[in-house]
């Protein structure tokens, strides 16, 4: 499923509404009526049933939707206030439409500049004051109205994203709401899987309200959510006539005196995910500790500096396997740093022609990403945060986690694209991007 930044998201609406003919006010009918249908189906009739909605609204579009939400719920006979918290003259237009036709139904709909506890107490509360086009820090009243309702017991459902929380980068700005549930209409947007977006957005409901797949599923749309489905359409199927020669040759390299475990465990994982041959390549001094803790994997012993680490002399052996017998490399995992590994990575980078996966204390030997650019076999980079952050420093760019973790997205989307290499940033979410 793919997933869209606020501005993605506007351009499905406009072409909706302009090239397909749509109307502006039907998308915001049929983005009011779902969420109402959906706290009717999961509340009416359950022994808490409370049949008491408040529906907390802006001017905007999100406050259109909300007082749609909160028409239908009374139309079916439920206790519905809507507590506009602007004023009449700043709605827009079709937020206006709706309050008008509420008004004609007899919905309760009254301007204010707060909400107390006598106003939700035993009612469903909807957020409708903010939607995805937020773009600076809530403050004032409206911030003293999120922090109360934060504070209070009722279940707050949030139309389209949590008011307060960018749609683009999941960050607070400024206050948001802690919804239950999330109901938005389309795609997911970013802002709801990036945390702390994520934690503000409860359970996630998505709803198509008429938007055309073919703009939903667009090329031009560059983001999505990996899922279960494509992941298993990529593991490829396995002949019953075959053997552990046909499925591949794994090179794991890395281990180091007091980091035997790391590489031991990549090994054992790429075994499990379907490697047919794993050779661990490890400093010949430890050798005998591998030894004895391999059963299926082989292990080749690669010149060390004598204290239980790889020496820069162990590219040669390890290019030899890979143009001999290996397939693809994984280099890193529990390796340490130091001026060898340093060279070694350096050495390695010019010459390697297979697909390489470099992970840990690999990538905290580059002494430069720039030089990723030059290689010609495909990389994988696999860096947390941390490691990210201090690859991007050997460039010569100013930057810390708190950057990479405030945009994961576009983050990885960069680097990949200047270095050329395949990158996954490893966190909550894990972000893979591609050149």
């Amino acid at each position: 499923m793919k997933v869209v930044t606020a501005e993605e998201m506007r351009q499905i609406d406009k072409r909706t509404i302009e090239s397909i003919g749509i109307p502006g006010h039907v998308l915001m009918e049929r983005a009011g009526v779902s969420v109402a249908r959906w706290i009717k189906d999961t509340y009416e009739g359950k022994k808490d049933w409370p049949g008491k909605v408040v529906v907390i609204a802006g001017g905007g579009n999100n406050g259109g939707d909300g007082i749609v939400a909160g028409r239908e719920l009374f139309n079916s006979g439920w206790s519905v206030r809507v507590l506009l918290l602007i004023r009449e003259d700043r709605l827009s237009p079709d937020c206006l439409t709706q309050l008008r036709i509420a008004r004609k139904m007899g919905v309760p709909v009254e301007f204010r500049t707060d909400v107390a506890e006598t106003d939700v107490h035993g009612a469903i509360v909807v957020d409708a004051l903010f939607g995805t086009g937020l773009n600076k820090e809530i403050e004032g009243t409206i911030a003293r109205v999120i922090d109360f309702l934060n504070s209070c017991k009722a279940p707050v459902i949030s139309i389209d994203i949590p008011s307060g929380i960018s749609s683009d980068t999941g960050q607070v700005m400024g206050i948001a709401i802690r919804a239950d549930t999330t109901i938005t209409f389309g795609l997911p947007k970013r802002g709801h899987l990036l945390y702390p977006g994520a934690e503000y957005t409860g359970r996630l409901i998505i709803e198509n309200i008429g938007f055309p797949e073919e703009l939903l599923n667009s090329d031009d749309l560059m983001v999505e959510v990996l899922e279960r489905d494509k992941v298993s359409s990529l593991i490829p199927e396995r002949h019953p006539h075959s053997h552990k020669g046909d499925y591949g040759h794994v090179l794991v390299v890395g281990g180091s005196k007091g980091k035997t475990g790391a590489v031991i465990m990549a090994a054992r994982a790429c075994m499990r995910t379907g490697a047919g041959l794993v050779t661990i390549g490890v400093p010949e001094s430890l050798i005998d500790v591998f030894q004895t803790r391999v059963t299926e994997e082989m292990t080749l012993p690669l010149p060390d500096r004598g204290d239980g680490s790889l020496s820069v002399k162990a590219y040669k052996k390890i290019l030899d396997l890979l143009s001999e017998k290996a397939d693809i490399l994984c280099i890193g995992p529990g390796m340490g740093i130091s001026d060898d590994t340093e060279g070694l990575l350096t050495e390695l980078l010019k010459s390697l022609s297979k697909p390489t996966i470099i992970d840990a204390d690999g990538i905290n030997s580059i002494t430069d990403p720039r030089m990723l650019r030059d290689c010609k076999a495909p990389i994988i980079l696999t860096p947390h945060p941390g490691e990210m952050a201090r690859l991007i420093q050997r460039s010569g760019i100013k930057i810390d986690v708190s950057d990479i973790e405030g945009d994961r997205i576009e983050k990885a989307r960069s680097f990949a694209k200047e270095t050329g290499a395949h990158l996954v940033l490893k966190g909550v979410p894990t972000i893979t991007a591609s050149p």
